[in-house]
């Protein structure tokens, strides 16, 4: 089973990634991406979903136009866990 992050491995992992905010009633981490235009939003996801398959660790994520939006929790953990941190640390690297 997945181990939910305690409140100090949060709040370093909210240190660690300062773009991404906090989302308390899901115990989620979430982050906005913004392109130059659709064609570069719909790579950057292309790329965060070869990523997340080989984790097997999916985000929930929306695009409208050039905007990505992309929530990140583990629901066997009900909410934040390492998987999250490891997944984001690689969503980063893309940028």
């Amino acid at each position: 089973m997945v181990q939910k992050l305690d409140d100090a491995a949060r709040a370093a992992l909210l240190n660690r990634f300062p773009d991404w905010t906090h989302e308390p009633e899901r115990d989620a981490i979430v982050r906005r991406f913004q392109f130059a235009d659709f064609a570069q939003a719909f790579g950057f996801m292309a790329s965060v979903a070869i990523i997340a398959e080989k984790m097997d660790h999916h985000p929930e994520w929306s695009n409208v136009y050039n905007r990505v939006d992309v929530l990140l929790t583990t629901h066997d953990a009900n909410g934040l866990s390492e998987r999250d941190a490891r997944l984001a640390e690689a969503i980063e690297g893309l940028l």
